[in-house]
């Protein structure tokens, strides 16, 4: 298997770099995996830097669990994922299915973001608090339940932006080195 980095129709030669998909070398090679890798990378580091920057008392392993595993804040990685995800796609191999498939599913991924898993949010933190009142006020156990964070419209924003400019500086870096190696 195969990839093509072609620029259909985007630009007026059709540039192309062939690599082996069956070997990490290969899989770093395909700028559609790095722009998703990067992007939700950058978001997750820029998370972790704005609460620290926020709190000021942020131990090491704070930092490492909002790196790998936090949801919800600023910026959104999964808005940056799919974003970068869709553009490297429509950078490398035009605006054909695989695009369409992309940009609908990064839709659902954005819409779920920003509805059902805000609204689920702030649903559990009302019922933790709930409880937390119910069993001050009657003396009854209450484990509280896990609060899932979704996103504000602002942080999906910023999510995509970032996840496009990453996938546009990858993709172009890609381009010029396929063109630079295609004139020599």
């Amino acid at each position: 298997m195969h990839f093509r980095l072609d620029m259909r129709g985007l630009f007026p030669h059709t540039f192309s770099v062939e690599a082996s998909s069956h070997n990490l070398p290969s899989l770093l090679a395909n700028p559609i995996f790095v722009s998703g890798a990067l992007s939700i990378f950058l978001a997750q580091v820029l998370k972790a830097i704005l609460a620290f920057l926020k709190r000021h008392k942020l131990k090491a392993k704070e930092i490492a669990f909002i790196m790998l595993w936090k949801t919800g804040g600023m910026p959104s990685s999964h808005s940056a994922l799919v974003v970068s995800l869709s553009a490297a796609i429509a950078f490398v191999e035009g605006f054909d299915s695989l695009f369409v498939l992309s940009f609908f599913l990064g839709l659902i991924v954005i819409r779920d973001a920003l509805g059902v898993r805000r609204s689920a949010g702030l649903q559990s933190k009302a019922l933790n608090i709930l409880g937390k009142q119910m069993s001050e006020r009657f003396n009854i156990a209450f484990t509280p339940v896990k609060e899932i964070h979704g996103h504000r419209w602002q942080e999906v924003v910023v999510g995509a932006v970032l996840g496009m400019a990453v996938s546009i500086l990858v993709c172009w870096n890609y381009i010029f080195h396929a063109v630079s190696s295609s004139l020599q």
